[in-house]
């Protein structure tokens, strides 16, 4: 489904042309080097975070092999089946019991850590929040809302001191930064899509175009921006992907589980004032912060839908 937008032709302001619009959900902004210079560096930086992140964990961990379509893996040792089938149904019932303490204990989730990388990873992601808060306050109009990147960045910085006083919570840092992978695909998805970026890298899509059509030497501007909608599309769907996958399933599902570690952490100390209580109000902060992002972002969707079939409709009835 593809959009419109009028655009002036060269040396012709009063005719316009039309011109698809590729990602309706992105708005169609002018050149801004200060946006544009912002992103990129968002786009460079996140990649060693994501990748050392990655890295720390044990990907062949029950947590994760446990996900496979088909596979079930139990926590416990299972006893040789019998031919009765009381036993039968009493294994059934135990393999997913143990199935579903894979996924609602967090020290599965602990365990599936291993934190090989984590100095680096923890360095890097530091001064990562720090640099950008900096960008953040002194050019605010790189951003769309700056005031919400700063109070998001400060709450992060806040949440990164638990780890660093808990070593035990590192796990915790490592799931939640995990949104990073949806919010380079965020970026990526406005970045890539300003073909007139201010920052010179103009039709950087184009320079690595699939061809589709199977013919070869010149294309035309219409085959050059068919290839532009696929690309930037693939990017569109990773990014709604990963926004459900990580912002609207794992980041409430994180929330039991800080409860439970800080519980168990307060029993082991003595009382229920210590720092690795800041986990559950600033994760709660941040799953209110993803439920009004999910919010704004489908329901423009859906609006632009609706106008899209009222558009339709019209032109329908003024054919007729």
């Amino acid at each position: 489904n593809v959009g419109t937008v009028t655009v002036p032709r060269r040396g012709q302001e009063k005719e316009p042309v039309e011109r698809p619009v590729i990602l309706p959900g992105v708005p169609q902004d002018a050149p801004d080097w200060a946006r544009d210079s912002h992103d990129l560096f968002n786009l460079i930086v996140l990649i060693p975070i994501v990748a050392l992140n990655v890295l720390n964990w044990d990907w062949n961990h029950e947590l994760f092999q446990s996900m496979n379509v088909g596979r079930i893996v139990s926590t416990t040792t299972t006893t040789t089946t019998t031919t009765t089938t009381n036993q039968d149904s009493q294994q059934q019932d135990s393999q997913q019991h143990s199935t579903s303490s894979v996924f609602l204990n967090y020290e599965t989730v602990q365990d599936a850590w291993t934190g090989e990388w984590f100095q680096l990873f923890y360095l890097i992601t530091l001064a990562y929040f720090l640099i950008d808060l900096i960008w953040v306050v002194v050019v605010p109009k790189c951003v769309k809302s700056p005031a919400t990147i700063v109070q998001h960045h400060v709450a992060c910085l806040i949440s990164l001191l638990i780890p660093y006083y808990h070593p035990d919570f590192q796990w915790g840092v490592g799931a939640c930064m995990l949104v990073e992978v949806n919010t380079w695909f965020l970026i990526a998805r406005r970045f890539f899509h300003s073909h007139n970026n201010s920052l010179g890298m103009t039709h950087v899509w184009s320079t690595i175009n699939i061809d589709l059509s199977g013919t070869s030497g010149s294309r035309s501007n219409a085959t050059t921006q068919k290839k532009s909608i696929l690309q930037v599309k693939l990017i569109s769907v990773f990014f709604y992907l990963t926004w459900v996958s990580i912002r609207c399933l794992i980041f409430p599902y994180l929330l039991p589980l800080f409860y439970q570690k800080y519980m168990a952490h307060s029993q082991e100390v003595g009382t229920y004032v210590n720092f690795l209580g800041l986990c559950l109000p600033l994760h709660g902060s941040f799953c209110l912060m993803n439920l009004k992002w999910s919010y704004d972002l489908f329901t423009s969707k859906v609006r632009f839908w609706m106008r899209k079939n009222r558009a339709e409709s019209q032109r329908i009835e003024k054919g007729l």
